[in-house]
């Protein structure tokens, strides 16, 4: 156990784990030293002093070693002729401090007062106004009036921006360094920086693009003035006219945990309107920090192209009707189909998901997951215990990562894991290319793509894998604990099912399963993937078969039209076709019903991360009018045909979810919004220590427990064949999928344009050279009756004899094939 130290502070006793700092401790009593450059994330650097203390140590006889007594036999105490720094000093045992007396008083004025020699004072009309440590602290703590003359103080410029997503006011900046120590130490991404010295000193970007780092809108949160700004938010509002709502972010499985921020605004007809995206504290899924796609990318819940009206086909065109009739019309399609295929998107939330399912099963259709991952029948198995947590992993951890880029999968636990290698967990990274992770990696190992399950069935007991893997594989058996995250480098549904049998085989070897920070995690493709799975939705092979089959296609939240022209054209053989979604997609547009729904900014419900930890979300905006929840829908449609399914309330829902599914048994609404105390203490009421993140109060979510396997797990083996080698005028194509994709949750967000993904293909440079080809130039790309133009990019990276293309750009494939390759033009000028 970790080894208490006693100290006093302002005359009151406090224990704390050795190392801690006086700064922390001293939060843990509810005294808040002020700060500035010192974040309870970062290691602390002293810059700013404002958190200056008297110390006084126990005196020790230098002779004997132990403490001096007075009089009374308490310790004699030395105070240091100079205060000191309460963030970088530990504590000790007997340790005094005082951080009321009026010489600390005087350092905190003559700090405050220095800071604000040229700090412009413009709080009236600046972002921070009503949030910002500097006005708190200064009517706290600050001199009355300074004594600085106005003329003196120094002009830089006010809108300088670092990107097209981050401003800068160079007026407002203290030089505290946490922006710059944020993004190199915690992000790795050092693309911004001090340039100049004194008071000409000042931040700049590095990079180009500016500020590229997809993690920059954190920088905003912990500045602790109005120095940096969001493109999203700067001159949007004033934080005290603010409402906040708790949600779930729904972009990837990790399940971030944020606060929406909304105000009522005249051009929404006096409705209210998201304002920002900010993090909310859960130090078991995301501690306080979101990726930009999180902040950034919740426009397409606004958009005015969502649909409003149930429509029905009359011709080549749609007419809107009821929801009664639409209710009706769906209901006697379903009740006369004796094929009914229901295709659920893991965006849908369980609620959504398990009316659908039950709705499907009385009618006994087909639940069909739309999905290019395998797995999640195991990682319900021999997933993560309840109590593992990233944040505890260290020294007696290997965590392996196979076929997944998780920088652009999954970017929160990218930061977790890559902080977890940095307090010495053993790091494996298995993937045919090179990714951000292996930089942080005790071993890097290389298979070629479609020889996945191979590589990893070398970490099974008594397994004789190669050579180069033999390091690493003792490293990973000798481990405590183990966990591995499979991705879908390039991998469709066959390869993933193959490659998560393999990653169980290898856990159920170890006989940990079961144990806390043991486990499989699925980097699914979208937030609630697990929770589909656990429903009882499956993807199949052979989706545009199953279509063609179907007398009645529902599909929620999935466009297979849009995605692969191979489903496009099965859905114009579907019997009837049924969607419920928020656009009129290509999906939508083929459909013969059409149904509109809520966004989850507008409704409530949960979801289920990788983790396969249950999280609620609460509504922050007010529905449009005649859109319906998913589950309301579905239960009306139930309704129609004479079944029950609850349809009031998505906490109804649950309660029937809870009884039917056993890993979901017992479990309440009131169990996931349980809280606990968290650290650091992240709270609104002192927002100089840990930033404007919010502090949770509507719950931490639950673990679910672990299933018993089904049947024993055994390794896939050896792959019966890699795939087809390319022939003349062809290469080895792989699908990748990018953080910034061009999905319909994405492309509304305009803020965001300059990331996203292009319909490209990425070549090592010596490849390219074999096809005669340079950066920039077009080539079509051809393969099983499908042809798209792509531009070329060069990466050096990239294995020889392979192409990479991102998911989601309009090149359907879904696994890594040999695709033939055309060039078309000359490279461009640039």
């Amino acid at each position: 156990m970790t080894k208490l130290v006693t100290l006093t502070i302002d005359d009151q006793q406090v224990s704390v784990p050795a190392g801690t700092l006086v700064v922390d401790a001293a939060k843990q009593i509810g005294n808040d030293i002020p700060v500035f450059c010192y974040h309870p994330k970062m290691e602390p650097v002293g810059m700013c002093r404002m958190c200056l203390v008297e110390i006084g140590r126990p005196m020790v006889d230098r002779g004997t070693g132990e403490v001096l007594l007075d009089e009374n036999g308490k310790p004699r105490l030395q105070f240091g002729p100079k205060l000191e720094t309460a963030c970088t000093t530990p504590v000790s045992e007997g340790m005094v401090v005082r951080t009321q007396t009026q010489v600390v008083a005087d350092a905190r004025r003559e700090v405050l007062e220095f800071i604000l020699t040229s700090h412009p004072l413009d709080c009236p009309i600046c972002d921070k106004g009503g949030e910002c440590p500097l006005q708190n602290l200064t009517m706290g703590y600050g001199p009355g009036q300074s004594r600085f003359l106005y003329d003196d103080k120094i002009h830089l410029a006010k809108h300088v921006p670092l990107g097209e997503l981050i401003y800068l006011d160079r007026e407002r900046c203290i030089q505290c360094a946490r922006c710059v120590r944020f993004q190199d130490v915690i992000a790795d991404d050092p693309v911004i920086g001090f340039y100049n010295r004194g008071r000409r000193l000042e931040i700049v970007s590095f990079s180009e693009p500016g500020f590229d780092s997809i993690f920059s809108g954190n920088t905003t949160d912990i500045c602790p003035v109005g120095a940096l700004t969001s493109a999203d938010f700067r001159f949007g509002a004033r934080p005290w006219e603010l409402k906040q709502s708790a949600s779930i972010c729904t972009h990837c499985p990790v399940g971030c945990n944020l606060t929406f921020n909304t105000r009522r605004e005249a051009r929404a007809g006096g409705n209210p309107v998201i304002k920002r995206v900010m993090p909310r504290q859960n130090e078991q899924v995301n501690e306080i920090w979101i990726c930009d796609k999180g902040r950034f990318a919740y426009h397409y819940t606004e958009s005015p192209q969502r649909l409003t009206h149930p429509l029905v086909r009359r011709g080549e065109g749609f007419e809107e009707i009821s929801w009664e009739d639409a209710f009706r019309l769906a209901a006697e399609k379903i009740g006369a189909s004796q094929r009914l295929l229901t295709l659920a998107g893991g965006r849908l939330s369980n609620e959504d998901l398990f009316n659908l399912r039950e709705l499907t099963l009385a009618k006994n259709g087909q639940t069909v997951l739309y999905s290019d991952m395998a797995g999640g029948d195991l990682t319900a198995s021999f997933g993560l215990a309840p109590g593992s947590n990233f944040g505890s992993m260290g020294k007696e951890t290997a965590i392996l990562v196979v076929a997944c880029d998780l920088h652009e999968e999954a970017p929160l636990w990218w930061l977790r894991i890559k902080a977890a290698a940095q307090r010495g967990a053993r790091l494996i990274v298995l993937n045919p290319r090179l990714t951000r992770l292996d930089k942080f990696a005790a071993h890097s190992l290389r298979y070629a793509y479609g020889e996945e399950s191979t590589a990893l069935s070398a970490f099974l007991p008594a397994a004789d894998g190669p050579e180069t893997y033999r390091a690493a594989v003792a490293d990973f058996q000798s481990a405590e604990n183990v966990v591995i995250l499979y991705g879908s480098e390039g991998i469709g549904l066959t390869q993933s099912q193959r490659l998560a049998h393999t990653a169980a085989a290898v856990l159920a070897g170890r006989g940990k399963a079961g144990q806390v920070n043991n486990g499989l995690v699925a980097v699914w493709q979208r937030a609630n993937d697990q929770g589909a799975w656990d429903a009882g939705f499956r993807p199949l092979e052979d989706l545009p078969a199953a279509l063609r089959k179907a007398e009645v296609a529902l599909i929620a939240a999935a466009d297979p039209a849009g995605d692969d022209p191979m489903l496009a054209q099965a859905l114009e053989e579907t019997g009837f076709v049924i969607v419920q979604e928020l656009f009129m997609s290509e999906t939508a547009r083929r459909a013969d019903l059409v149904l509109p729904v809520q966004a989850f900014t507008e409704r409530e419900g949960s979801f289920t991360s990788g983790e396969r930890r249950v999280q609620r979300f609460y509504p922050a905006l007010p529905p449009r009018p005649q859109t319906r929840a998913d589950f309301v829908v579905t239960a009306g449609i139930a309704k129609a045909l004479g079944l029950d399914l609850e349809g009031r309330a998505a906490s109804l829902v649950f309660l029937r979810l809870a009884k039917t599914l056993p890993a979901y048994a017992g479990l309440t609404y009131t169990q996931l919004a349980e809280v606990t105390p968290q650290y650091p203490i992240i709270g609104r009421s002192d927002l100089y220590y840990g930033g404007t993140a919010y502090d949770n109060h509507q719950g931490l979510g639950v673990q679910l427990p672990l299933l018993p396997a089904a049947q024993p797990v055994v390794a896939a083996g050896a792959q019966t064949a890699a795939p087809a080698a390319a022939g003349e005028g062809e290469i080895l194509l792989a699908p990748v999928t990018r953080l910034y994709d061009r999905g319909s949750t994405v492309l509304p967000s305009t803020l965001l344009h300059q990331r996203l993904a292009g319909k490209s293909i990425r070549l090592n440079p010596q490849t390219a050279a074999g096809f005669g080809l340079n950066a920039g130039q077009t080539v079509r790309l051809s393969r099983d009756g499908w042809s798209v133009e792509a531009r070329v990019e060069l990466d050096e990276q990239l294995p020889l004899g392979v192409g990479l293309a991102v998911r989601s750009t309009g090149i359907p494939l879904a696994s890594a094939a040999a695709v033939r390759l055309d060039r078309l033009t000359v490279a461009s000028a640039d």
